[in-house]
């Protein structure tokens, strides 16, 4: 046989613990060989000390410090005796205790290395001193609240200073004096509750110890400091994440609607990855970002890629990219703590004036360690025909509809797509096909009826899962996380995918030393359509009748001018939307990785410096592809795919082979660096004074760079190529030739550094009164020297007054009522302004062979800081033991020296100019309401509600160059009125003669309206039609717990919001084309005399009309006259008339969630510690305007149609082991 050898390997770990275990037997051994002369020892050794004036308790303490020895004594018989004079000199125990305890009527017994101080008279003392005392042995385990034994547990008897700890298993032993009355164990470990045991002669003692957690009703977190809130000065609004988490959705600022007072949540849009937009007590500037400023355990995220803050503050701007915690996975967060003041907010700086969003992650936790598993499966629901959103006409009735516009000779466009009725008729018309033809042609589109929603969408499916890993012991905890989602948008192609991970560890080095670390990391994909291509438009515009497939499934095209694009060319070129989205794609790759490092000193118990530093790196790359099968690069060939381009100028090619592809690559790295220190002093006979204070220094470093580029020629479906044009003449192509010898290739830099100052100082007396000063100032290259020279420090002052304590004490219903105060001034100045003028360094010009040089920025040296003060005035009253609690905020916030753009010469260079001009006013108030009005035995019933109003006023001299559609759509800023006032044209109804929309624009009267700017003449010839952003909204939550079901919905509302509703006439504006469908409305349209008694619906005028042309083309758009041009055409009047504007008010099921946990005698008979399942629906039901006709409000008709916000179903499940 052959012989084989073993080899065993072990781990370092193995031997570390064998080498401890070896060390703990050897201490046993030697402790049993010297317990029989410990006795003995222990009276022999010797002290030294002197003391003067002492209590016996100290003395006894430092007896024990210079010894082996421990003493069991009641404290309160110790510390009675006092004003003690003692010095020895390397004397014995027993000789210096026989001393001290002389006539104080106690006395000393000892066994072991332990000495039992009792109350005795003088004559036991010499009968019991030799003798040894009965000792009781208690033993027992300790473990967590899932049954994990926790290593390293305190155990002592309270009163007393000898005690024990628990072994690897969590047992512990435990010997004291049997004749010791109410014998109390304590149990304490670091992050756990200590936890306390009457002894009463159990043979085993065991205990289970829960973890620490601080309520979240008693502590909010600001990012720099956690503060009590029952004394914090400051409007902050706190909530758990688990409160607000939603299964399956992916983001977390979408899981905020409705639940934060003061917060107003606006998402326009149904698409997957869509960012909601996010506002914090109203908006505080015009041309600067109004999103709130989102912090992550601390640290202060930027977003992904930089957005244009104009486009972000644009309400009908559909933000795909995501916002700064787009990279962060919910199931990692632990709370949310919204900072809207002043006072709460100045930390932060001249970053914070829009509110800060401050993100907490999880924890280790003290134990064993726990695995958990979290996943979510969600169906989103796509659009449907059937929905009531949806009034478009089937295929039957838009053949209907276009017969009659030919029975009435209606001149359809002569560029139009040949296709329906339209197009049969067409046909026939010019000999191509017979009448039967005709009729059977005109039969089979009646019968088409393209469900274009199910073709362009799709009910998607979702999932998402998170594996966690938490544990830890009182030295280090550990926390680590792997998450992944894919969520599938309801357009087909369309989807995010994220890849998470988190590790996190807190260590306790020494008792004095805590040293944190985090990592964060992301890998993000999407996938959207390209800008060319809008689903949701052609869905909503194209005609049923008109079919997608053929009868054997292959794709059938039909002929647009130019393909439906803007080519230099003038053919017709075959379309089908299918075919574009398949040979498209609008991508996103995104990756990210934050390191932060935390290292903490306590120098006293009341002193403390940390230091922090987060380094963080992001790269996105952007493509937009469109491949040469597509429409879009046959107009741009102009020419199919498989034909040959066709050289000279009447080619018209820009593009003569392959596809387009454009990128933008982006980097970002962010450095922060923090020095803070805190001071925390409590003084006065009755500890009745508290002095805290915090000071720090912050360096934050931002490099970013772009490149954007484009390039042709490129074939995604060969492999990643590019043609080879290496034999193409170029003087065959003039237009292809002219686009290469341009630069398609943008380089960008960014560089910012800011150096900061914070301090904030808190005075409290006893819990009546808080006072606070907060104060901070930035310095930045963005801001220009001239900003940093008039320095603007941003500061708050605050303070708190307990009512309930000073003057409702003996009130038992209150159980707790406090006022709140502050007042504070904050800052803001654009980017890139500077009092110096910038040349733009350009390469060498083709035409003059030389170098040449633009203004980059024009120099702005007086530009001062927009200057926000705020104040806010705030009450919180709890009633009946918490079962109660109310809190309501009132606030004034007032933007100074606001920044807006000025109309200057052209002859300046510029026709527009960057000034301080008006101020922005905000005033609002909030009432939030919680409460538990039921809990009985197993069941509980727990509710909160919120309702908050804003209402804005800019009040400014300057008349910025707003064009005609920025006041229709609510994007000019008008003094005097609210940001995001919109403008209608006022409807006097329909001509009884031809039915057509009357208005009244000032026709018979224009000379009122000559020479006067286009406000002014909004202003006379419009109506006010409101705002596009609601002046109220909350929520009302509810959560019934039964047993292991619990069952909780959030209804939000939002009230005070205008909306338009879809465009009628714009789709058909340049005539009826055979591709368009068209609203149902129109089968209601004015037809003859009379009609304008029983509709408000337009007739529609044939192109051939000798007033046509009047009607299409208004007034005001002739050169000749003095006005400026305020209206296109009726047409878009009647469109964007106060006619088509509705309240956007709405009542919405959130969220609705059941979930079900198993109870402990269940979880026995599996592996889990804890397990749950829900189910849950979000955007259930949306209760709104008749008026809207299903029109979702967040539809709003300013813009082409946009995805509605869809309702999911989600399937959850979470388990621990």
């Amino acid at each position: 046989m052959k012989k084989r050898r073993l080899c065993f390997r072990t781990s370092r770990n193995h031997w570390e613990k064998s080498w401890k275990m070896m060390r703990m037997f050897v201490v046993f051994m030697c402790a049993m060989t010297l317990s029989a002369s410990a006795s003995v020892y222990a009276q022999n050794e010797r002290v030294t000390l002197d003391f003067i004036n002492t209590n016996m308790k100290h003395v006894l303490h430092e007896i024990q410090r210079q010894t082996h020895l421990s003493f069991i004594f009641q404290t309160e018989q110790t510390e009675q005796i006092k004003g003690i004079n003692v010095k020895a000199k390397n004397e014995s125990v027993s000789s210096l205790l026989d001393r001290i305890l002389a006539n104080t009527g106690l006395s000393w017994k000892i066994q072991g290395d332990m000495i039992l101080i009792t109350k005795s008279t003088p004559q036991q003392v010499a009968g019991q001193q030799s003798q040894s005392q009965e000792m009781l042995t208690f033993t027992g385990t300790v473990t967590d609240d899932q049954k994990n034994p926790l290593p390293g547990v305190t155990v002592k008897v309270r009163g007393a200073t000898i005690g024990t700890s628990t072994d690897v298993n969590g047992k512990f032993k435990l010997t004291y004096p049997k004749n010791s009355d109410n014998i109390v164990l304590e149990f304490s470990f670091v992050g756990m509750q200590t936890t306390s045991v009457k002894y009463a002669g159990q043979k085993e003692i065991n205990v289970i110890l829960y973890e620490e957690k601080t309520e979240l009703e008693e502590v909010v977190v600001t990012g720099y400091q956690v503060l009590n809130r029952r004394t914090q000065t400051s409007a902050i609004t706190s909530v758990k994440a688990e409160d607000i988490m939603i299964p399956g959705v992916t983001s977390i600022d979408q899981m905020l609607e409705g639940r934060i007072p003061d917060m107003a949540f606006m998402l326009n849009s149904g698409e997957v990855g869509a960012t909601p937009r996010l506002r914090v007590r109203g908006t505080s500037t015009l041309l600067g970002n109004r999103e709130p400023l989102w912090v992550l355990d601390g640290i202060v995220m930027t977003d992904p890629v930089d957005v244009n803050p104009e486009e972000l503050n644009n309400p009908d701007y559909l933000n795909i990219i995501g916002n700064a915690i787009a990279g962060i996975n919910p199931q990692d967060i632990e709370r949310i703590d919204v900072l809207k003041d002043a006072s709460a907010t100045a930390l932060y700086g001249t970053r914070a004036a829009n509110g800060v969003i401050v993100v907490t992650t999880k924890k280790g936790r003290v134990g064993k360690p726990v695995l958990s598993y979290t996943h979510s499966s969600k169906i989103t629901r796509r659009p449907r025909y059937t929905d009531r959103n949806i009034n478009l006409m089937n295929s039957q009735e838009r053949v209907a509809f276009g017969k009659s516009l030919a029975d009435q000779h209606y001149v359809f466009p002569t560029q139009m797509p040949l296709v329906g009725y339209e197009g049969a008729l067409y046909r026939m018309q010019n000999g191509m096909t017979s009448y039967d033809e005709f009729l059977k042609e005109v039969t089979w589109y009646e019968k088409v009826n393209t469900d274009w929603f199910d073709i362009l969408t799709r009910d998607a499916y979702s999932h998402s899962h998170t594996l966690n890993v938490s544990g830890g012991s009182d030295i280090i905890r550990y926390y680590a996380s792997l998450g992944y989602d894919r969520d599938n948008g309801v357009s087909n192609t369309t989807y995010t995918e994220r890849y998470t991970v988190t590790a996190k560890m807190n260590v306790r080095m020494t008792p004095k030393l805590l040293f944190d670390i985090k990592v964060n990391g992301n890998v993000q994909k999407k996938n959207h359509l390209v800008s060319s291509i809008d689903a949701m438009d052609y869905a909503y515009n194209t005609t049923r009748a008109l079919p997608c497939y053929n009868e054997d499934g292959s794709l059938y095209y039909y002929n647009r001018y130019k393909g439906g694009y803007s080519g230099q060319g003038s053919k017709y070129l075959r379309y089908n939307i299918v075919n574009e989205i398949e040979n498209s794609s609008n991508g996103y790759d995104g990756k990210g990785v934050q390191v932060d490092l935390n290292l903490k000193y306590n120098i006293f118990d009341t002193w403390d410096v940390t230091g922090v530093a987060s380094y963080s790196v992001s790269s996105t790359l952007q493509e937009n592809w469109w491949g040469e099968k597509t429409a879009y690069i046959a107009s741009l060939k102009n020419g199919e795919y498989e034909e040959a381009p066709v050289p000279g100028d009447d080619g018209k090619c820009i593009l003569p082979y392959g596809g387009i592809l454009k990128t933008a690559n982006s980097e970002t790295e962010n450095l922060t660096l923090r020095l803070q220190t805190n001071y925390r002093k409590i003084f006065g006979a009755d500890s009745q004074h508290l002095i805290s204070a915090l000071a720090g220094y912050e360096i934050n470093m931002n490099r970013s760079k772009k490149m954007d580029n484009e390039v042709r020629g490129y074939l995604k479906e060969r492999g990643m190529q590019f043609v080879d044009m290496s034999s193409l003449k170029l003087e065959d192509f003039p237009l292809y030739k002219e686009w290469l010898q341009q630069n398609h290739t943008v380089l960008t830099r960014g560089l910012s550094n800011s150096l900061s100052f914070y301090l904030s100082l808190d005075y409290g007396f006893k819990d009546y009164l808080t006072f606070n000063i907060n104060g901070r100032i930035d310095a930045s290259n963005k801001f220009g020297s001239n900003s940093n020279e008039r320095l603007l420090p941003v500061w708050s002052v605050s303070g708190m007054w307990n009512i309930k304590e000073t003057l409702l004490k003996e009130t038992d219903p209150v159980t707790e009522l406090r006022l709140r105060l502050s007042y504070g001034m904050q800052g803001n100045m654009l980017d890139g302004q500077t009092p110096n003028m910038l040349i733009n360094q350009l390469p060498t010009n083709s035409y003059y062979n030389e170098n040449v040089s633009t203004v980059y920025q024009f120099p702005n040296p007086n530009l001062k800081w927009e200057e926000t003060k705020q104040t806010n005035v705030g009450l919180e009253a709890g009633f009946f033991e918490g079962r109660l609690f109310i809190s309501g905020d009132f606030y004034y916030k007032k933007t100074n020296n606001v920044f807006s753009y000025v109309n200057v010469a052209p002859t300046n260079g510029i026709t527009s100019y960057l000034m301080n001009n008006g101020n922005l006013e905000n005033i609002g108030y909030s009432i939030s309401l919680s409460a538990t009005p039921v809990k009985i035995n197993d069941f509980s019933w727990r509710l909160s509600t919120s309702y908050s109003a804003n209402k804005n006023t800019v009040k400014t001299d300057a008349v910025e160059n707003y064009e005609l559609n920025d006041y229709l759509s609510g994007n000019a800023v008008v003094s005097g009125e609210a940001v995001g006032t919109f403008y209608s044209y006022k409807y006097l109804g329909l001509n009884s003669k031809n039915g057509i929309p009357v208005f009244d624009d000032y026709t018979d009267r224009r000379h009122l309206l000559e020479d006067k700017t286009l406000e002014e003449v909004v202003k006379l010839v419009m109506v006010n039609s409101g705002n596009r952003e609601p002046k109220f909204n909350g929520n009302l939550y509810n959560t019934f717990t039964w047993r292991g079901i619990t069952l909780s919905f959030n209804l939000a509302y939002s009230l005070g919001s205008k909306v338009r509703l879809f465009a009628l006439y714009s789709p058909i504006i340049s005539g009826v084309s055979a591709e368009a469908n068209v609203r149902k409305e129109f089968n209601n349209r004015w037809q003859v005399p009379g009609d304008e008694k029983r509709t408000d619906i337009p007739a529609i005028i044939n192109r051939s009309d000798e007033m046509f042309s009047v009607y299409n083309h208004h007034w005001s758009q002739h050169q000749t006259n003095k006005t400026k041009n305020f209206a296109h055409s009726l047409w878009n009047m009647y469109d964007n008339s106060d006619l088509r504007v509705v309240s956007g008010n709405y009542l919405k099921m959130q969220n609705l969630t059941i979930r079900y946990s198993l109870q402990k005698q269940l979880l026995k008979k599996t592996p889990f510690s804890s397990a749950s399942i829900s189910f849950s629906t979000q955007n259930l039901f949306t209760i709104s305007a008749k008026e809207l006709k299903g029109q979702d409000p967040s539809q709003a008709g300013f813009a082409k149609p946009n995805l509605s916000i869809r309702p999911t179903y989600t399937i959850g499940l979470n388990v621990s082991f």
